[in-house]
């Protein structure tokens, strides 16, 4: 049943009392958000490739200690294809701990 059949009106404009109640519209920052613009740095480390997804874009790095490091395509170094990797290369990177989503390598590179 329609708004019309029951007998109510609906003009399609918005009435003043409607346009008091929704807050204004929010526009995004050009640029990015902080986060994205503040330049993330870890400790240089190095590891061995114990998995790749290239379907995904993502991999697991091992340390020496036997932690893996998880590690995103946007993750690697310019100049570096991520899907020249393969299982059992030997990389180096810095290691960003993050206390939210735990171990990441940034600036991924083949070690040498």
């Amino acid at each position: 049943m329609t708004l019309a059949r029951r007998g109510a009106r609906y003009s399609g404009r918005v009435t003043d009392n409607e346009a008091r109640r929704r807050p204004p519209a929010r526009k995004a920052p050009k640029g990015g958000t902080a986060a994205s613009q503040q330049q993330r740095t870890g400790t240089p480390a190095t590891g061995t490739i114990v998995r790749l997804m290239f379907g995904q874009g993502h991999g697991y790095i091992r340390l020496a200690d036997r932690r893996d490091i998880y590690f995103h395509r946007g993750d690697v170094a310019e100049g570096t294809p991520f899907n020249e990797f393969a299982v059992g290369d030997k990389l180096s990177f810095e290691l960003l701990e993050d206390k939210f989503s735990g171990p990441r390598a940034l600036a991924v590179r083949r070690a040498g």
